[in-house]
C-alpha cells in the first residue's frame, strides 16, 4: 500500500478572527494540495480560534463559523482537509469535520470534555458519544480532538473500527510540565490501540494562555518518531506508512535549545507579542527602576515588538539609587529603546503636603512608600494614554502571591508578562538571555550589575525586599508548595520550613486575593496561574 502524505498546519489561527482564519485555512489547503498531500490537518477550533468563550453563546457567530465552513468545504477539491469548528445543531459540539470533493464528508464531536485548570468546555460544549473513522487514501483513519486522546476510550473505540492512523487536533496550552505529559499520554493510547498517532497542536498567545505547538508523530509501537519546535509556525509534512504503521516527518525546522530557560522565554515572548498585535496596539511603555523584574520586561518587550515599538521611563525619587540610575540608562541604550527620566519628587512630596493635615497625628509608614508607587503608575497611565501605547507591568508570581505590590501603583498596567514567573526563575531566565547575546547585540540584555544586587522597592533608605519577605530560594519554594502542589502548611512545614515562616507566607497568599484579581493578565506559564485558572474566594474563613 502507498504512503499517505500529511500536511499539519502548525499555525495560529486567533479567536474570533473567523473569516480571516477560514481565509487562512483556504490558502493552506491549496499550498497542500500543490505539494502532494493528500490530507491537511488544522488544530482544534481552527474556525473560531481557540477559546472563543462566550462569543459560542451568540448566535451569529455560530452562523459565521456555519457558513465559513460551508465556504470552504466548496473549494476543497483533490485533497482532504480535517477542520476544527463549533458545531451547531440545537446544541453545541466541539467538533473536527473531513472537508473533501465540495461538501463535508464526516464530522467528529469531542467526546471527552475537559473542565480543569484553563478548561471550561462543559460550560459551552456537549459531549459527542463515538469516535468516527473515515478512509483516506485506503488508510482508515480514527478523528480524535485534544482531551479525547487524554482518556483510553476514544482511541479504543477508534482502533475497534479499523483505524490505523490516528489525527488528533489540538489546543493544549504549554506550561512547564505539559511535554513531558503529553508524549506520556501519546505513548500510552499508541501502545494500547496499535495505532500510529499524528499529534497536531494550535500556536499562539490568547490572553492568558499561550500555545506552543510542538505537534509529534508517535509510531504504533509507542515510539516518538518526530518532534516538531516550541512556538515555530510551520505548515508540517509528513508521511504513514501503513505497512509499518509508522510516520516520518519531512524537513521539520530543526530543534533549538531545549531547555527550560529557552521554551518558557519563548513562551513569554509569543504571549506579549500575540497580546499586543491581536489587540493592534502600535508598542507598549513600562516603568524602568534599574531592578531586575523590569529589566527582564524590557529585555521581552524588545525580543517580542523591536526596540522601535518600546518605550522605557525612569521616575526616580530621592530614594534611587545612582546604581539603579546607571543600570535603567545602560540598560535602555544597549537595547537603543525610546527612553525617558522623569523625576517625580516634587510631585510626590505635592501628594504628601496636600495629604498632611488629614494625616496629623500619624507617623510616616508604608502609605509614604506606596504613594511613591502611586506616583508612578499615575505618569505611567498618562504616558500610555498619550502616546498610545499599551503599559506593561512589570511584577512577577511570588510578589503577587504575597501581595508585595501596591494597588493603583506597579500593579498599573494592561499587561503582565512576568505574572506567572516566579523571582528565582526572574533570575534564571535574565542570565539565559544574556547567555544568547550575539555580536550584533554587543553585550548583556539586561546589566550584570542589575542581576548581582540584592532586590529592593528603593521606597525608603537601604531598603531590600528581604527586609519584608523571607529569602526568595526559600519563599518560592513554600508559595510553589502552597499553590502548584496544594500542601498544607502542616505537609510544608514536615519538608523542614520553618513554621512561623510557612504560617506567615500562608497568610500573606490567602489575605492578597482582592489584590490578584485586580491585577493585570499575563501568560500562563505554570500548572497553577493565578486568575482564570486559580480562583480562591476573596471572602473566606479559611486560613
Amino acid at each position: 500500500m502507498a504512503k499517505l502524505r500529511l500536511a499539519l498546519a502548525q499555525v495560529d489561527f486567533p479567536v474570533g478572527a473567523v473569516a480571516a482564519n477560514a481565509a487562512r485555512a483556504g490558502e493552506l489547503i491549496v499550498r497542500a494540495r500543490a505539494d502532494g498531500a493528500a490530507v491537511v490537518v488544522f488544530p482544534e477550533l481552527t474556525l473560531s480560534g481557540y477559546p472563543p468563550e462566550d462569543l459560542l453563546l451568540r448566535p451569529s457567530f455560530l452562523a459565521a463559523c456555519d457558513s465559513e465552513l460551508a465556504a470552504l468545504a466548496a473549494a476543497t477539491h483533490g485533497i482532504a482537509a480535517l477542520v476544527g469548528h463549533p458545531h451547531s445543531e440545537g446544541e453545541v459540539f466541539n467538533a473536527a469535520s473531513l472537508l473533501r470533493d465540495g461538501h463535508v464528508e464526516c464530522t467528529a464531536h469531542k467526546q471527552a470534555l475537559p473542565n480543569y485548570g484553563v478548561f471550561d468546555d462543559k460550560r459551552y460544549f456537549r459531549p459527542g458519544h463515538a469516535s468516527v473513522t473515515t478512509v483516506i487514501e485506503g488508510v482508515t483513519v480514527g478523528l480524535l480532538i485534544c482531551e479525547d486522546v487524554w482518556q483510553p476510550e476514544p482511541a479504543a473505540q477508534a482502533a475497534a473500527a479499523g483505524a490505523e492512523l490516528l489525527l488528533v487536533i489540538n489546543a493544549s496550552p504549554w506550561d512547564e510540565r505539559k511535554q513531558v505529559e503529553r508524549e506520556a499520554v501519546l505513548q500510552a493510547r499508541a501502545r494500547e490501540t496499535g495505532c500510529a498517532i499524528v499529534y497536531l497542536n494550535l500556536i499562539g498567545g490568547q490572553d492568558e494562555v499561550v500555545y506552543d505547538g510542538s505537534s509529534m508523530l508517535v509510531n504504533g509501537d509507542g515510539a516518538i518518531a518526530a518532534r516538531a519546535p516550541a512556538f515555530v509556525d510551520a505548515l508540517l509534512w509528513a508521511e504513514f506508512d501503513p505497512a509499518t504503521r509508522s510516520l516520518a516527518a519531512q524537513a521539520w525546522p530543526a530543534p533549538g535549545d531545549g531547555s527550560l530557560e529557552a521554551t518558557l522565554y519563548a513562551a513569554l515572548v509569543r504571549g506579549t507579542r500575540d497580546y499586543i498585535d491581536k489587540n493592534r496596539f502600535g508598542g507598549v511603555l513600562l516603568g524602568l527602576s534599574g531592578g531586575i523584574d523590569s529589566a527582564l520586561t524590557l529585555a521581552l518587550a524588545v525580543d517580542a515588538l523591536g526596540a522601535e515599538r518600546v518605550t522605557a521611563v525612569m521616575m526616580p525619587t530621592r530614594y534611587t539609587s545612582q546604581l539603579s540610575l546607571d543600570g535603567a540608562r545602560a540598560q535602555a541604550e544597549q537595547l537603543g529603546v525610546d527612553y525617558h527620566v522623569i523625576d517625580i519628587e516634587a510631585t510626590y512630596q505635592s501628594f504628601v503636603d496636600a495629604l498632611t493635615p488629614a494625616f496629623a497625628g500619624k507617623g510616616a509608614d508604608t502609605t509614604e512608600e506606596n504613594l511613591q508607587s502611586r506616583t508612578r503608575g499615575v505618569m505611567l497611565m498618562a504616558l500610555s494614554n498619550k502616546h498610545g501605547r499599551l503599559l506593561l507591568a512589570t511584577g512577577n508570581k511570588s510578589e503577587m502571591a504575597v501581595g508585595y505590590c501596591t494597588l493603583y501603583g506597579d500593579m498599573c498596567g494592561a499587561y503582565a508578562p512576568l505574572k506567572d514567573v516566579y523571582k528565582t526563575m526572574v533570575y534564571r531566565l535574565s542570565r539565559w538571555r544574556n547567555a544568547q547575546a550575539d555580536a550584533a547585540e554587543r553585550g548583556d540584555m539586561i546589566p550584570s550589575a542589575v542581576i548581582d544586587r540584592p532586590p529592593s522597592a528603593e521606597l525608603r533608605d537601604n531598603q531590600t525586599d528581604q527586609d519584608s519577605l523571607p529569602p526568595y530560594d526559600e519563599l518560592d519554594a513554600i508559595l510553589e508548595r502552597f499553590i502548584e502542589a496544594e500542601q498544607s502548611q502542616a505537609e510544608i512545614v514536615a519538608e523542614g520550613f520553618h513554621a512561623d515562616t510557612v504560617r506567615r507566607v500562608v497568610q500573606l497568599v490567602l489575605l492578597n486575593e482582592f489584590k490578584r484579581r485586580q491585577s493585570a493578565p499575563g501568560p500562563r506559564v505554570t500548572t497553577r496561574a493565578f486568575g482564570r485558572e486559580r480562583r480562591y474566594p476573596i471572602t473566606s474563613g479559611w486560613r
